[in-house]
Protein backbone atom coordinates (compact mmCIF):
# COMPACT_ATOMS: atom_id res chain seq x y z
CA UNK A 1 0.00 0.00 0.00
CA UNK A 2 2.67 2.73 0.79
CA UNK A 3 4.14 1.54 -2.48
CA UNK A 4 1.22 2.26 -4.33
CA UNK A 5 0.70 5.56 -2.18
CA UNK A 6 4.53 6.56 -3.17
CA UNK A 7 4.06 5.85 -6.79
CA UNK A 8 0.74 7.79 -6.84
CA UNK A 9 2.34 11.15 -5.26
CA UNK A 10 5.82 10.99 -7.89
CA UNK A 11 3.05 10.59 -10.85
CA UNK A 12 0.64 13.30 -9.85
CA UNK A 13 4.38 15.72 -9.13
CA UNK A 14 5.60 14.55 -12.55
CA UNK A 15 2.44 14.56 -14.93
CA UNK A 16 1.43 17.67 -16.65
CA UNK A 17 -1.49 19.36 -14.74
CA UNK A 18 -3.88 18.81 -18.11
CA UNK A 19 -2.36 15.46 -19.65
CA UNK A 20 -5.31 14.10 -21.00
CA UNK A 21 -6.41 17.18 -22.56
CA UNK A 22 -3.20 18.18 -24.70
CA UNK A 23 -1.42 16.14 -27.38
CA UNK A 24 0.59 13.28 -25.17
CA UNK A 25 4.12 14.34 -25.09
CA UNK A 26 5.56 11.30 -23.06
CA UNK A 27 3.91 8.03 -25.00
CA UNK A 28 4.80 4.29 -23.72
CA UNK A 29 3.10 1.44 -24.64
CA UNK A 30 3.17 -2.31 -23.23
CA UNK A 31 2.63 -4.43 -25.97
CA UNK A 32 4.81 -5.10 -29.20
CA UNK A 33 1.43 -4.26 -31.82
CA UNK A 34 1.47 -0.63 -29.65
CA UNK A 35 5.03 -0.24 -30.24
CA UNK A 36 5.13 -0.65 -33.95
CA UNK A 37 2.56 2.14 -34.40
CA UNK A 38 3.47 4.59 -31.88
CA UNK A 39 6.76 3.91 -33.26
CA UNK A 40 5.75 4.61 -36.72
CA UNK A 41 3.12 7.46 -36.09
CA UNK A 42 4.89 9.65 -33.34
CA UNK A 43 8.05 11.44 -33.10
CA UNK A 44 10.68 9.64 -31.43
CA UNK A 45 10.93 12.13 -28.66
CA UNK A 46 7.42 11.70 -27.38
CA UNK A 47 7.76 8.16 -26.78
CA UNK A 48 8.95 7.37 -23.70
CA UNK A 49 9.14 3.66 -23.75
CA UNK A 50 7.94 1.00 -25.74
CA UNK A 51 8.33 -2.79 -24.62
CA UNK A 52 11.58 -4.93 -25.46
CA UNK A 53 10.22 -7.20 -28.04
CA UNK A 54 10.48 -3.95 -30.39
CA UNK A 55 14.28 -4.20 -30.60
CA UNK A 56 13.79 -8.34 -31.28
CA UNK A 57 13.62 -8.28 -35.40
CA UNK A 58 12.37 -12.04 -34.91
CA UNK A 59 8.96 -10.93 -33.52
CA UNK A 60 9.01 -6.67 -34.15
CA UNK A 61 8.95 -5.33 -37.41
CA UNK A 62 10.15 -1.94 -36.09
CA UNK A 63 13.72 -3.02 -34.85
CA UNK A 64 15.84 -0.13 -35.73
CA UNK A 65 12.97 2.30 -34.32
CA UNK A 66 12.99 0.95 -31.06
CA UNK A 67 16.54 1.21 -30.73
CA UNK A 68 16.00 5.08 -30.74
CA UNK A 69 14.03 4.72 -27.60
CA UNK A 70 14.16 3.43 -23.75
CA UNK A 71 12.50 -0.28 -23.31
CA UNK A 72 10.42 -1.84 -20.36
CA UNK A 73 9.28 -5.06 -19.92
CA UNK A 74 5.57 -4.60 -18.69
CA UNK A 75 6.58 -3.35 -15.09
CA UNK A 76 4.62 -0.89 -13.37
CA UNK A 77 7.94 0.28 -11.67
CA UNK A 78 9.00 0.70 -15.22
CA UNK A 79 5.98 2.96 -16.49
CA UNK A 80 5.06 5.43 -13.32
CA UNK A 81 8.66 7.25 -12.66
CA UNK A 82 8.81 8.17 -16.65
CA UNK A 83 5.67 10.40 -15.91
CA UNK A 84 3.89 9.29 -19.31
CA UNK A 85 0.48 11.04 -20.21
CA UNK A 86 -0.76 8.07 -22.22
CA UNK A 87 -0.07 4.07 -21.59
CA UNK A 88 -1.28 2.21 -24.94
CA UNK A 89 -1.96 -1.53 -23.80
CA UNK A 90 -3.39 -4.40 -25.57
CA UNK A 91 -6.42 -5.64 -24.46
CA UNK A 92 -5.05 -9.51 -22.92
CA UNK A 93 -1.78 -8.13 -22.05
CA UNK A 94 0.21 -6.39 -18.73
CA UNK A 95 -3.20 -6.67 -16.86
CA UNK A 96 -1.79 -6.56 -13.65
CA UNK A 97 0.21 -3.19 -15.12
CA UNK A 98 -2.55 -1.63 -16.10
CA UNK A 99 -4.89 -2.07 -13.48
CA UNK A 100 -1.97 -0.75 -11.28
CA UNK A 101 -1.65 2.21 -13.95
CA UNK A 102 -5.22 2.77 -14.23
CA UNK A 103 -5.60 2.88 -10.41
CA UNK A 104 -3.06 5.62 -10.20
CA UNK A 105 -4.98 7.75 -12.73
CA UNK A 106 -2.65 7.34 -15.76
CA UNK A 107 -4.55 7.82 -19.64
CA UNK A 108 -4.75 4.34 -20.88
CA UNK A 109 -5.52 3.34 -24.39
CA UNK A 110 -6.52 -0.70 -24.42
CA UNK A 111 -6.08 -1.86 -28.09
CA UNK A 112 -8.04 -4.77 -29.44
CA UNK A 113 -6.82 -7.76 -32.29
CA UNK A 114 -8.60 -6.58 -35.46
CA UNK A 115 -10.36 -9.31 -36.96
CA UNK A 116 -10.65 -7.33 -40.06
CA UNK A 117 -8.78 -5.00 -42.41
CA UNK A 118 -11.41 -2.41 -41.96
CA UNK A 119 -10.59 -3.13 -38.27
CA UNK A 120 -7.13 -2.23 -38.76
CA UNK A 121 -7.47 0.71 -40.14
CA UNK A 122 -9.58 2.10 -37.37
CA UNK A 123 -7.23 0.74 -35.19
CA UNK A 124 -4.63 3.10 -36.78
CA UNK A 125 -6.69 6.21 -37.06
CA UNK A 126 -7.89 5.64 -32.93
CA UNK A 127 -4.13 5.18 -32.26
CA UNK A 128 -2.79 8.05 -34.60
CA UNK A 129 -5.65 10.42 -32.95
CA UNK A 130 -4.90 9.88 -29.78
CA UNK A 131 -1.01 10.20 -29.92
CA UNK A 132 -2.07 13.89 -31.69
CA UNK A 133 -1.28 12.51 -35.68
CA UNK A 134 -4.45 11.60 -37.47
CA UNK A 135 -2.48 12.87 -40.55
CA UNK A 136 -0.14 10.63 -40.42
CA UNK A 137 -2.42 7.84 -39.05
CA UNK A 138 -4.65 8.25 -42.79
CA UNK A 139 -1.16 8.18 -44.85
CA UNK A 140 -0.62 4.68 -43.50
CA UNK A 141 -3.96 3.79 -44.02
CA UNK A 142 -4.09 5.48 -47.81
CA UNK A 143 -0.84 3.51 -48.56
CA UNK A 144 -1.85 -0.01 -47.47
CA UNK A 145 -4.93 0.49 -49.33
CA UNK A 146 -3.22 1.64 -52.28
CA UNK A 147 -0.26 -1.64 -51.85
CA UNK A 148 -3.50 -3.87 -51.18
CA UNK A 149 -5.42 -2.12 -54.73
CA UNK A 150 -1.93 -3.27 -56.60
CA UNK A 151 -2.61 -7.05 -55.57
CA UNK A 152 -2.58 -9.61 -58.49
CA UNK A 153 -6.55 -9.95 -59.39
CA UNK A 154 -8.11 -12.89 -57.62
CA UNK A 155 -8.54 -15.62 -59.90
CA UNK A 156 -12.19 -17.49 -60.23
CA UNK A 157 -11.30 -20.72 -58.91
CA UNK A 158 -8.88 -20.00 -55.73
CA UNK A 159 -6.22 -22.40 -54.70
CA UNK A 160 -6.78 -24.03 -51.10
CA UNK A 161 -4.11 -22.88 -48.13
CA UNK A 162 -3.85 -23.69 -44.80
CA UNK A 163 -1.90 -21.73 -41.88
CA UNK A 164 -0.37 -23.87 -40.12
CA UNK A 165 1.10 -22.17 -36.58
CA UNK A 166 2.87 -24.01 -33.59
CA UNK A 167 0.83 -26.55 -31.34
CA UNK A 168 -1.48 -27.04 -34.78
CA UNK A 169 -3.15 -23.78 -34.04
CA UNK A 170 -4.42 -22.28 -37.37
CA UNK A 171 -6.75 -18.86 -38.18
CA UNK A 172 -10.12 -19.75 -39.49
CA UNK A 173 -12.87 -17.42 -40.52
CA UNK A 174 -13.35 -14.13 -39.04
CA UNK A 175 -9.97 -13.59 -38.85
CA UNK A 176 -7.71 -10.75 -40.13
CA UNK A 177 -5.81 -13.95 -41.84
CA UNK A 178 -8.74 -15.09 -43.23
CA UNK A 179 -8.95 -11.76 -45.38
CA UNK A 180 -5.72 -11.58 -46.64
CA UNK A 181 -5.72 -14.99 -47.61
CA UNK A 182 -8.74 -14.20 -49.56
CA UNK A 183 -6.76 -11.24 -50.88
CA UNK A 184 -3.68 -12.77 -51.98
CA UNK A 185 -6.09 -15.50 -54.18
CA UNK A 186 -6.46 -18.29 -51.58
CA UNK A 187 -9.01 -19.95 -49.99
CA UNK A 188 -9.00 -20.53 -46.61
CA UNK A 189 -9.30 -23.99 -46.01
CA UNK A 190 -9.65 -23.69 -42.38
CA UNK A 191 -12.48 -21.56 -42.46
CA UNK A 192 -14.11 -24.63 -43.26
CA UNK A 193 -12.43 -27.36 -40.88
CA UNK A 194 -12.37 -24.83 -37.29
CA UNK A 195 -14.97 -22.43 -36.94
CA UNK A 196 -13.14 -19.95 -34.54
CA UNK A 197 -11.02 -17.08 -35.28
CA UNK A 198 -8.08 -18.92 -33.40
CA UNK A 199 -8.80 -22.87 -33.70
CA UNK A 200 -6.62 -25.82 -33.50
CA UNK A 201 -6.19 -28.93 -36.25
CA UNK A 202 -4.63 -31.63 -35.79
CA UNK A 203 -2.11 -33.62 -38.32
CA UNK A 204 -5.04 -35.94 -39.30
CA UNK A 205 -6.74 -33.35 -40.40
CA UNK A 206 -4.35 -31.06 -42.22
CA UNK A 207 -3.23 -34.38 -44.53
CA UNK A 208 -6.61 -35.50 -44.86
CA UNK A 209 -7.56 -31.85 -46.22
CA UNK A 210 -4.51 -31.72 -48.17
CA UNK A 211 -4.33 -28.18 -49.00
CA UNK A 212 -3.06 -26.57 -52.00
CA UNK A 213 -0.66 -24.49 -49.87
CA UNK A 214 0.63 -25.04 -46.44
CA UNK A 215 1.01 -21.64 -45.23
CA UNK A 216 3.98 -22.22 -42.32
CA UNK A 217 3.88 -19.53 -40.23
CA UNK A 218 7.19 -18.98 -38.13
CA UNK A 219 10.39 -17.92 -38.97
CA UNK A 220 13.50 -19.72 -39.87
CA UNK A 221 15.15 -18.15 -36.98
CA UNK A 222 13.25 -18.90 -33.90
CA UNK A 223 14.32 -20.76 -30.87
CA UNK A 224 13.46 -24.19 -30.90
CA UNK A 225 10.56 -25.42 -28.91
CA UNK A 226 8.26 -28.42 -28.36
CA UNK A 227 5.39 -26.02 -29.86
CA UNK A 228 7.14 -26.15 -33.29
CA UNK A 229 7.91 -29.59 -33.39
CA UNK A 230 4.26 -29.91 -35.47
CA UNK A 231 5.43 -27.99 -37.99
CA UNK A 232 8.26 -29.98 -38.94
CA UNK A 233 6.34 -33.64 -38.95
CA UNK A 234 7.37 -35.91 -41.24
CA UNK A 235 3.96 -36.54 -42.47
CA UNK A 236 4.11 -32.54 -43.64
CA UNK A 237 7.54 -33.59 -45.57
CA UNK A 238 5.47 -34.36 -48.99
CA UNK A 239 3.85 -31.04 -48.61
CA UNK A 240 7.55 -29.32 -48.84
CA UNK A 241 8.94 -31.94 -51.38
CA UNK A 242 5.78 -30.64 -53.68
CA UNK A 243 7.05 -27.38 -53.82
CA UNK A 244 3.41 -26.85 -51.56
CA UNK A 245 4.69 -24.29 -48.46
CA UNK A 246 5.42 -21.39 -47.84
CA UNK A 247 7.58 -20.25 -44.63
CA UNK A 248 6.17 -16.82 -43.54
CA UNK A 249 7.42 -14.82 -40.57
CA UNK A 250 4.22 -14.51 -37.84
CA UNK A 251 5.36 -11.34 -37.13
CA UNK A 252 3.88 -10.08 -40.78
CA UNK A 253 0.47 -10.08 -39.94
CA UNK A 254 0.23 -10.27 -35.96
CA UNK A 255 0.23 -6.70 -35.84
CA UNK A 256 -1.77 -3.82 -37.39
CA UNK A 257 0.57 -2.27 -40.25
CA UNK A 258 1.74 -2.15 -43.73
CA UNK A 259 3.53 -5.30 -42.54
CA UNK A 260 0.01 -6.89 -43.43
CA UNK A 261 0.38 -5.85 -47.14
CA UNK A 262 3.74 -7.79 -47.40
CA UNK A 263 1.87 -11.07 -46.09
CA UNK A 264 -0.57 -10.36 -49.29
CA UNK A 265 2.10 -9.66 -51.47
CA UNK A 266 4.56 -12.87 -50.32
CA UNK A 267 1.32 -14.96 -50.97
CA UNK A 268 0.10 -13.48 -53.79
CA UNK A 269 3.62 -14.21 -55.90
CA UNK A 270 3.75 -17.73 -54.30
CA UNK A 271 0.21 -18.03 -56.10
CA UNK A 272 1.51 -17.17 -59.52
CA UNK A 273 4.60 -18.42 -59.45
CA UNK A 274 2.99 -22.31 -58.56
CA UNK A 275 3.29 -22.21 -54.99
CA UNK A 276 7.27 -22.47 -55.21
CA UNK A 277 8.84 -19.62 -53.88
CA UNK A 278 10.10 -19.32 -50.40
CA UNK A 279 10.13 -16.93 -47.39
CA UNK A 280 12.43 -13.88 -49.05
CA UNK A 281 13.94 -13.73 -46.03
Amino acid sequence: MKRAAGLLAFLLLCAPASAGAQKPVRIASLNLCADELVLRLADPDKVASVTYLARDPRSSNVPDLAKRVPVNRGLAEEIVPLAPDLVIVGAFTTRTTTAMLKHLGVPILELGVPASLEEAYAQIRTVAGRIGEPARGEAMIAAMQKDFARLPPVPAHRASAIVLRPNGFTAGRGSIVDEILGRAGYENLAARLSTDRLGQLNLEEIVEAQPDLLVINGGADAPPSLADDLLHHPALAPFAAQGRTLPLPTRLWTCTGPELVEAAKRLAANRLAGTRIGMAR
